[in-house]
């Protein structure tokens, strides 16, 4: 219970609550070195606690309902872009560029799945848009692993050399990672709040989140993971993306469930944005720290114009320090702070069982906005929220302290959790939803839809 207690205690969770929440453990689930089982459980017990504490004040319940949160579930949940499947097809989850080299020193890790990140990698090793990954292998062994993530880096593209936990502990990001909280919690003003209508007490299932307009501006993977549990929810939630950059189709499968989906130029049509903005409770951005400013999209800046509203932020490596201003993912996240050290070896590096990073990361900013919404309801005032995978990996390899779980039945693999949809899609087989609590949904109330398919309205 440690992990949980820390998690509900980021996301500024009243203690005395804590003993609403049990768990079921299961051997094998999750199976690391470093404690991911106990990361991912606690983010789940958390995102769901708040839920339910949520659900219980809006509907005047004497008692919040009982949370329980089962291993089995969890780490269905952690591989959902693993098990998803379209019309009995299996996505490939990285593309032939996003994965290991050998350096002439060690080892880098790229990232590549999206086009321009493709051909940015390309253009900084000097090699033409068709390259194969035999000629990308030959002339990455010819730099230092250093020299291949500075190139890429002024490239605009991925790539992160590995580093041990010493080596990481001892670079500028991660004393400012440490520096901070697992969760950012502040309060940017004394705005009046609007407080969401009250619950039917007797309606099944209990929707904590219904009412709530969410205005999501995340990509891959844990703002979508967060918004798709605030859909579970109730909540109406729009994700907008630029036409330009459309989302891999298999990803926007498996993390749209629950959502309607938009295109939206912010160049050219603002007048469109700030009429969802107008009716919006809680904007999620996903974008690494400070793009989106320049839009007129800084917290401050955003509830300057919708007092009272919740705004969550989730990047790779923090809003601070040299890289604070980097993109990133979860593979390269591990990469960097020495976990793929510690899960293979510096000669042969290895990976977590899950992207648990982005996972774990993605439930606890849902957790985060919840409580954000319930503190409103007593305390008003418009809220930020923010999180990085950079500090939730800190905690994993720092922080968290390992469970054996000696007790507990065998995890025999995802199956009891699986459940198969009709969508616009075709037909999705995909692990149901962790997040329970007494009275709660058990899955999402729509399937995902084709991306960009939707007008960029409320419902």
């Amino acid at each position: 219970m440690i992990a949980f207690n820390t998690a509900w205690h980021a996301v500024g969770g009243d203690p005395a609550l804590a003993s609403r929440a049990s768990s079921i453990i299961r051997r094998g689930a999750l199976e690391a070195r470093l404690p991911v089982r106990e990361l991912a459980r606690a983010c789940v017990g958390a995102c769901a606690l708040a839920a339910a504490e949520l659900g219980a004040r809006r509907a005047g319940l004497a008692e919040v309902p009982a949370v329980g949160v089962d291993d089995g579930s969890v780490a269905a949940a952690f591989h959902s872009e693993r098990l998803l499947q379209v019309d009995g097809r299996t996505p490939v989850a990285f593309a032939p560029l996003s994965r290991f080299w050998r350096t002439a020193d060690g080892w880098v890790r790229t990232h590549a799945n999206y086009p321009h990140h493709r051909a940015r990698l390309l253009g900084a090793l000097g090699l033409p848009a068709d390259a194969s990954a035999d000629e990308v292998a030959r002339r990455l062994a010819e730099r230092s692993a250093l020299e291949v993530e500075e190139a890429v880096y002024r490239a605009d593209g991925l790539a992160v050399a590995l580093r041990t936990p010493k080596e990481w502990a001892a670079h500028e990001q991660a004393a400012e990672v440490t520096a901070r909280p697992l969760v950012e919690r502040e309060r940017l003003d004394s705005a009046h709040a609007r407080v969401l209508p009250p619950l039917d007490p007797a309606a099944a299932p209990l929707l904590p989140a219904a009412g709530l307009r969410v205005l999501d501006l995340t990509r891959v993977l844990a703002g979508p993971v967060a918004t798709r549990t605030l859909a579970l929810l109730g909540a109406d939630v729009l994700r907008v993306d630029a036409p330009q950059l459309p989302e891999l189709a298999d990803q926007h499968a498996d993390t749209g469930f629950g959502k309607r989906s938009a295109t939206l130029d912010l160049t050219t049509d603002r007048d469109t944005f700030e009429e969802l903005l107008a009716s919006a409770d809680v904007v999620v951005t996903g974008y690494r720290p400070g793009a989106l400013d320049r839009f007129g999209l800084s917290p401050e800046a955003l509830a300057g114009r919708r007092p009272g509203l919740v705004v969550a932020q989730v990047s790779a490596w923090g809003a601070y320090g040299p890289w604070g201003g980097r993109r990133g993912f979860d593979s390269l996240v591990q990469v960097a702070s020495g976990i793929a050290v510690t899960e293979g070896s510096a000669d042969q590096p290895g990976a977590l069982p899950a992207q648990a990073l982005d996972h774990g990361t993605g439930y606890l900013l849902a957790a985060a906005v919840l409580r954000a919404v319930t503190e409103q309801s007593y305390d008003a005032g418009s809220r930020l929220v923010r999180l990085a995978l950079a500090r939730t990996a800190r905690w994993l390899t720092d922080e968290i302290p390992t469970d054996p779980a000696t007790g507990g039945a065998a995890y025999e693999g995802p199956d009891a959790w699986l459940a198969e949809t009709d969508s616009p899609l075709g037909r999705l087989r995909h692990p149901l939803p962790p997040v329970s609590f007494a009275g709660g949904p058990a899955d999402w109330a729509r399937p995902p839809v084709p991306w960009g398919s939707d007008p960029a309205r409320w419902a």
